[in-house]
C-alpha cells in the first residue's frame, strides 16, 4: 500500500523553521536552504582548501537548511534573557509540529555570566542542532536542519573536510 504521508524534504523543513521563527519572535526571513553564505569567497583567489569546502558545501546544500539570529549591539541583560526566551520557544514550537527532542536544551553557565545551549531534534530523516549563547554584550541563535541520508554517504575524506571547517 503506498504510504499517504507527504514528502518531507528541505522545502517543508524550511518552512517548519520559518514557522517556529516566527512563532517565537525571533527575525523572520533569516532562514535559508543550504549552508550559510561562506565568509570567503571561493573565487579563483581561494586557496585549494576553500574551494574544497565550498564544492562540498554546494554539494551538501540541498539536504541542509539553516537560520541564524545576532545582536551585537550591545544587548542588555534584558534583551539576552528575551531572547533565550525566544529560543525556547521556538523549540517548543518545533517540538509541537514533530521534531522529536533527542539532546534536552540545558543552560550551561559560561564564565562572564553569559549562557550556552544546545539542543538536538529529530523528524523523518533529518537532524535539527540548535545553538544559543548570550554572553554580554553578544546575542545569538543559529539552527541547522541537515537529512541524515545526505552525509551518510559521505567519504572519509569529505568528512574530513567538513571537520576542518574554521
Amino acid at each position: 500500500m503506498p504510504s499517504t504521508q507527504a514528502p518531507f524534504g528541505q522545502d517543508t523543513v524550511r518552512q517548519e523553521m520559518d514557522a517556529a521563527v516566527v512563532a517565537a519572535g525571533l527575525p523572520g526571513g533569516e532562514t535559508e536552504a543550504g549552508f550559510p553564505k561562506l565568509r570567503h569567497s571561493a573565487g579563483a583567489a581561494a586557496t585549494e582548501k576553500e574551494q574544497e569546502v565550498a564544492a562540498l558545501a554546494a554539494r551538501l546544500s540541498p539536504c541542509v537548511v539553516t537560520w541564524s539570529s545576532d545582536d551585537a549591539t550591545g544587548a542588555s541583560e534584558a534583551t539576552a534573557a528575551g531572547a533565550r526566551r525566544q529560543f525556547a520557544a521556538m523549540l517548543a514550537n518545533l517540538g509541537a509540529h514533530g521534531w522529536r527532542e533527542t539532546t534536552p536544551a540545558e543552560d550551561v553557565p559560561t564564565e562572564n555570566g553569559g549562557v550556552y545551549v544546545i539542543a538536538t531534534y529529530k523528524k523523518r530523516g533529518w537532524i535539527l542542532n540548535a545553538w544559543h549563547s548570550s554572553m554580554h554584550p553578544w546575542v545569538e541563535s543559529t539552527a541547522m536542519a541537515t537529512k541524515e541520508s545526505c552525509f551518510d554517504s559521505l567519504t572519509d575524506e569529505e568528512t574530513g573536510i567538513l571537520e576542518d571547517v574554521d
